[in-house]
């Protein structure tokens, strides 16, 4: 089994997590103001609704910052990796690692990408980020 921490949904991030089961990306949606909230709150940070369901996006966006980690602090990380912002283009940031055929140097601000989900040993499927 992978040695990594896992997810611990709540009832507040259960729909989030079921979600990226069915391989989705799911961001709140305030019915009070109609604004996306991301991450999930339990109450609107603009208008202090508390009907927030989940909606899928397009799990389409732009790298807003980025790290790249060169010293594990949790078992099961392989280094170097990257960690990254990523503004969705519906206009909330979502975080996670960037996946794929590129070296954390080839990494840039502003860079397209898209969701990927992958599959976490002794979870499920979590959302991570590749090229576009």
């Amino acid at each position: 089994m992978d040695p990594r921490p896992l997810p611990r949904p709540s009832a507040l991030t259960a729909p989030y997590w079921e979600a990226c089961q069915r391989g989705e990306l799911a961001v709140q949606r305030c019915r009070a103001c109609g604004r996306r909230v991301h991450l999930p709150e339990p109450a609107c940070p603009h208008c202090g609704g508390t009907d927030l369901p989940y909606e899928p996006v397009s799990g389409r966006g732009t790298v807003h910052t980025f790290s790249v980690v060169h010293r594990a602090f949790l078992p099961g990380l392989t280094t170097p990796y990257v960690l990254a912002w990523i503004d969705l283009d519906e206009g909330v940031r979502a975080f996670g690692d960037i996946v794929g055929d590129i070296a954390p140097e080839e990494v840039r601000v502003g860079m397209p990408v898209r969701v990927r989900f992958d599959e976490l040993p002794g979870f499920g499927r979590i959302p991570n980020w590749r090229p576009a």
